[in-house]
């Protein structure tokens, strides 16, 4: 896990990177000196083809003091000669992760912001909808990111696992494998979101994860259902498709609303879990892993209450998200055991002759 021993907030410094001691909070906000240019062309035509919603403002980026800090701290060093001298100094890894000289005044006076908070006795704010997290080289939420690392890593262990354990003739394999690619894409997307929190990234992570709560929809179905009706499985994924085009063209195009976007996959979730436990129940006695899908599907919903806490990071890295996120790496491998013990079942009774249960 990253380490944020040498970040002080109270000394607002980019990155762990250029040493020459601490500044006061004023001189701070007036120096950035770590971040990366603009983003590229194709990026910015992206965003200004899809609708810009408001960004969302929190206590912190309310505060006067900071949107004085982030004025100033613009106006002497977002321009002219001194813009230049710090696109031309700043590593290349943030200039790839579209860090800008405005970015990097914002994340200076948000820690001046917070030291303020802090010296009158005050909670941390928030920034932007999100907890202040201190940057570690490009990462803006090092943990969460680690975490979502980590479980694609896990995600794509397990994968492999089962392509050299079950053989293509089984019948979920194919679904279980489309499955999978779904579920890693929402994780790349995760990782490089907690990277860098831009428009799209954030976009991309809702909905990938999204898509991986539909499709988790579609394989309970082709398992209890589409086996053996293979059209009902058919027009379920035809219905899952459209509601998820649906589900994305609302966002994109009328109003991103984080109240709806969290409804709406709390529902999904909810269908899912439910289906999932019947079916485990009706099979308890006739299939010896059943207790492996129902732990699986309890602990991804009970492990998803952590987000509740929204607690200040501790140590300004770790905040209930990023917990949240290092909780469920362990469930990929229950899972998978469970996918691979389920499919060779199937084929095991597929060349026996016997029903699907």
């Amino acid at each position: 896990m990253f380490t944020a021993g040498s970040a002080q907030p109270l000394s607002p410094r980019c990155a762990f990177m250029s040493p020459g001691g601490p500044e006061s909070p004023a001189m701070a906000s007036a120096s950035p000196r770590c971040t990366s240019v603009r983003l590229p062309v194709s990026v910015a035509v992206i965003l200004l083809l899809m609708s810009v919603t408001a960004v969302q403002s929190s206590q912190g980026d309310k505060e006067p003091v900071y949107r004085d800090c982030v004025k100033l701290c613009v106006r002497m060093n977002c321009t002219g000669a001194r813009l230049r001298g710090f696109e031309s100094s700043q590593p290349q890894y943030m200039t790839l992760t579209g860090w800008t000289c405005r970015d990097d005044c914002k994340y200076q006076c948000m820690w001046t912001t917070v030291g303020l908070y802090q010296a009158e006795g005050y909670r941390v704010p928030q920034f932007h909808g999100k907890w202040p997290f201190v940057r570690v080289l490009c990462f803006e939420e090092p943990a969460s990111a680690l975490a979502s690392l980590l479980n694609g890593m896990a995600c794509l262990l397990m994968l492999l696992r089962y392509r050299s354990t079950v053989p293509r003739q089984s019948p979920m394999y194919h679904t279980i494998n489309a499955f999978s690619l779904v579920s890693l894409n929402a994780w790349f997307w995760s990782t490089v979101f907690h990277t860098r929190d831009t428009y799209l990234t954030e976009k991309m992570d809702y909905f990938c994860a999204t898509a991986v709560i539909l499709y988790s929809i579609y394989l309970c179905c082709v398992r209890t259902l589409g086996l053996r009706r293979p059209g009902v499985s058919s027009m379920v994924g035809v219905l899952l498709i459209l509601a998820f085009t649906s589900h994305v063209s609302y966002l994109t195009f009328v109003s991103f609303d984080y109240g709806y976007n969290m409804a709406a996959n709390a529902t999904i979730g909810m269908v899912n879990l439910l289906w999932w436990l019947c079916w485990c129940w009706q099979n308890r006695r006739t299939l010896p892993y059943w207790w492996k899908c129902g732990q699986v599907v309890l602990l991804l919903h009970g492990l998803a209450l952590l987000e509740l806490l929204d607690f200040p990071p501790l140590f300004w890295v770790l905040d209930a998200h990023a917990v949240w996120h290092l909780s469920t790496i362990p469930v990929h491998f229950l899972f998978y055991s469970f996918l691979i013990d389920d499919s060779l079942y199937l084929l095991n009774t597929e060349k026996l002759g016997v029903k699907v249960e």
